[in-house]
């Protein structure tokens, strides 16, 4: 099979899925930068043979219709303008049959849009991850069939039966551990002060410590938002390109 991961990202899920199916997987990406370090990682794990790369904007795949044999995506087509287009981009990319699955960003129903709390929180992850809209499940579920995919399976997988462990916990850290550590309010100020004096002696870029704190207040919000049970990185869809 050819696969296409959209917004395959240095292709850590690339590399699992090759290694483990065999399949030959296309990651598109629109960062030269990640898309140079995605190749050397496959040529280091002895894995080019099953990776190929495209660059270009996941809108707009420079690539045939009816190209793949399946498309996944892992956290990624949340970074899309709206689900319609980038949905429709997949549906185009897939041969008949094909099916397509994805991890979604989305609020959930205890998410309260009159809420100041869960606004600020939502507007905080939508910052530090670059987005311009975290939509519900029903606009995502929507968005699918709007485009003609027949949709088999939503659901949310952050929400666990059984004994489990949040999947916000290497946001906040628990017990005593370097992770444990990181997470905390000291480790953040000891990394942030780091890459201060970093940045000071140019050693790191300037405004690395500028999008350090970006990303801390989008960690923060999002550990927030799994506790209060309003966000979920994990909203998963399998839907179909019909025969």
């Amino acid at each position: 099979m050819v696969v296409a991961d959209i917004g395959s990202g240095v292709g850590g899920p690339l590399l699992e899925i090759a290694r483990f199916s065999g399949a030959k997987i296309v990651g598109v990406n629109s960062n030269a930068y990640q898309l140079e370090r995605a190749r050397q990682l496959a040529e280091e794990a002895k894995l080019a043979h099953l990776a190929e790369f495209l660059h270009c904007d996941f809108l707009e795949v420079d690539a045939p219709d009816d190209s793949f044999d399946a498309a996944y995506s892992i956290e990624a087509t949340c970074c899309a303008p709206d689900k319609v287009s980038i949905y429709r981009e997949v549906f185009r990319l897939l041969k008949p049959g094909a099916h397509f699955a994805a991890y979604e960003y989305a609020v959930t129903d205890r998410f309260d849009p009159q809420d100041p709390h869960h606004l600020k929180i939502k507007a905080d992850i939508q910052l530090g991850g670059g987005l311009l809209v975290i939509d519900d499940s029903e606009t995502i579920d929507h968005a699918l069939a709007s485009v003609g995919f027949e949709v088999l399976e939503t659901r949310d997988l952050s929400v666990q039966t059984g004994p489990s462990i949040p999947w916000y916990e290497p946001l906040v850290g628990s017990g005593v551990s370097v992770a444990g550590f990181r997470s905390s309010t000291v480790g953040r100020w000891v990394t942030r002060n780091t890459l201060r004096v970093m940045e000071g002696l140019r050693i790191a870029p300037k405004g690395t410590v500028r999008v350090a704190e970006t990303l801390d207040l989008c960690a923060v919000a999002m550990a927030e938002a799994g506790r209060l049970g309003i966000f979920t990185p994990m909203y998963f869809i399998h839907a179909r390109k019909p025969a």
